[in-house]
């Protein structure tokens, strides 16, 4: 028996083939694939792209595969996923679940957990042991995704023209975000915003640079880094209280870029967990969230699965 599990963000999809033992034999990569933001056109390129790439020195088909994507929640999108499987031609049983439920799976295997998820945007998302399940966020970047690399990096442009208009502090985020963009003036910012369509992903790329002002003292941006922090422990907090879980035992998850590459972001969530939910074991995903996906696919191809349900 082979399986594919695949996680698809806003920023990077992977693929993984793995065998019935759960064994990884191939791994592809490919570019985002968010529903609502990419669009099924696109969506269908990269999944098409990086399922092929795994299966390429593989004679064989997958029995299952489970598809984990960001921005898919709704019985219409897995519907919509579902239809971009038949037009690829992959007959397999297909489990369309939501990005943040494999990285859950992948860091807690069948365990009750929480795991707040942090990379372009944002999402809180557990199941308890009565296999009931709450989110929190993910509202995509217009609506929410507080927290996440597109709203810390937005919140960096905006203190970059606040100090030129005099209407914010100076802050070191002004050259650091100009710097980060090839930009001499802040006046330019306008015309590489939204006329050269900066790309979200280029966006969320100036946390790091958030996380590089903080390290240098900056005022401004530890206050962005506090916020985005409160905002993510908050987003965690919400599901643990909906689930009933906060006197209880039970990992917290952190996955996605932003806590892999800025550190000081992920200090400061795990202190503010510590008081939402005391016996917690607040740790980082060491494994790519797609080993969820993996392990999920082989539950639907034996017939085991269970899907929590909302609350």
């Amino acid at each position: 028996m082979h399986v594919l599990g695949i996680d698809a963000g806003g920023t990077k999809t992977v693929c993984l083939l793995a065998d019935g033992d759960g064994r990884v034999l191939a791994e592809a990569r490919g570019g985002g694939a968010n529903l609502q933001s990419v669009g099924e056109l696109e969506v269908e390129k990269v999944l098409y792209g990086v399922m092929e790439s795994a299966l390429a020195r593989h004679d064989m088909r997958p029995e299952a595969i489970c598809l984990g994507i960001a921005g898919v929640d709704r019985p219409a999108d897995a519907e919509a996923v579902r239809a971009i499987m038949k037009r690829i031609g992959f007959k397999a049983q297909t489990l369309v679940v939501n990005d943040a439920l494999v990285a859950l799976v992948a860091g807690a295997d069948d365990e009750p957990g929480v795991v707040l998820v942090a990379g372009t945007g944002s999402i809180a998302y557990g199941r308890n042991s009565t296999g009931q399940a709450a989110r929190s966020g993910g509202w995509g970047y217009l609506l929410g995704d507080e927290g996440g690399g597109f709203w810390i990096g937005r919140a960096a442009l905006s203190a970059a023209v606040r100090q030129f208009d005099g209407r914010g502090p100076t802050t070191r985020l002004t050259q650091l975000v100009l710097a980060h963009l090839g930009l001499s003036n802040p006046t330019e910012l306008i015309h590489a915003i939204y006329y050269r369509d900066v790309h979200r992903q280029a966006i969320a790329g100036l946390a790091r640079v958030v996380q590089q002002a903080t390290d240098a003292g900056d005022a401004v941006a530890a206050e962005i880094l506090a916020r985005a922090g409160a905002e993510l422990a908050s987003a965690a907090a919400s599901v643990i209280s909906r689930l009933g879980m906060r006197g209880e035992a039970f990992p917290t998850i952190l996955a996605g870029g932003m806590f892999r590459g800025v550190s000081w972001l992920t200090r400061d969530v795990q202190a503010r967990l510590s008081e939402a939910a005391p016996r917690s074991a607040v740790r980082l995903l060491d494994v790519e969230p797609a080993v969820g996906a993996v392990r999920l696919a082989l539950a639907a191809a034996r017939g085991t699965v269970q899907m929590p349900t909302y609350v």
